[in-house]
């Protein structure tokens, strides 16, 4: 019961993250609701007792995406467009504390309740981490090496791309140029 609970939870929290990365025209509330869908992902791992792995996903992941946030603070100078209305402050507060009251009890419940232990297909002298480590670096080493270079190409090519604009800044502009600029793009 703990786990289909848990599940549907983190599965529509996951969405809601990633539909607000997609949806929203701030790209520093983009940045953070894919930060926080990449924090959700790994408690699909935890449920899995895939510890590792959503160790790795909370990291690697999630910090790669704190990296974009801090360019996107630096090179997009989104602060100063950012101009917030709340309609309801009072239902946000009470939903986004409701939210993270479930979170806690999900996290809380497995160590007050049973134990029952699963039967996984862990090697038993290594453990999980060995495994993931085994079976990355004989049979994934090549797809392993790809998305390294993949991500290598995206950092520089969105390097490249923000240079281009770093003549300028939105608090030097006028308001009349700062709209020429989002038509310009």
């Amino acid at each position: 019961m703990f786990e289909v609970v848990a599940f549907y939870l983190f599965a529509t929290l996951t969405v809601v993250m990633f539909c607000i990365t997609v949806f929203t025209n701030n790209a520093l509330y983009a940045l953070s609701s894919l930060a926080a869908g990449m924090i959700f992902i790994s408690a699909f791992f935890f449920l899995l007792d895939a510890e590792f792995l959503g160790a790795v996903q909370i990291v690697v992941y999630t910090g790669a995406v704190m990296a974009l946030y801090a360019f996107g603070m630096m090179f997009f100078d989104s602060l100063s467009l950012v101009k917030e209305k709340i309609k309801n402050p009072r239902l946000v507060f009470l939903l986004s504390g409701l939210i993270a009251l479930l979170i806690v009890i999900i996290f809380v419940s497995p160590i007050i309740g049973q134990n029952v232990q699963a039967n996984l297909p862990i090697h038993p002298e290594w453990g999980n981490t060995q495994d993931v480590g085994v079976v990355l670096f004989t049979k994934y080493l090549i797809p392993f090496e790809v998305a390294a270079i993949m991500l290598l190409v995206a950092m520089v090519g969105g390097i490249i791309l923000a240079g281009k604009r770093m003549n300028t800044s939105y608090t030097q502009l006028s308001e009349n140029q700062i709209e020429e600029q989002k038509e310009d793009l």
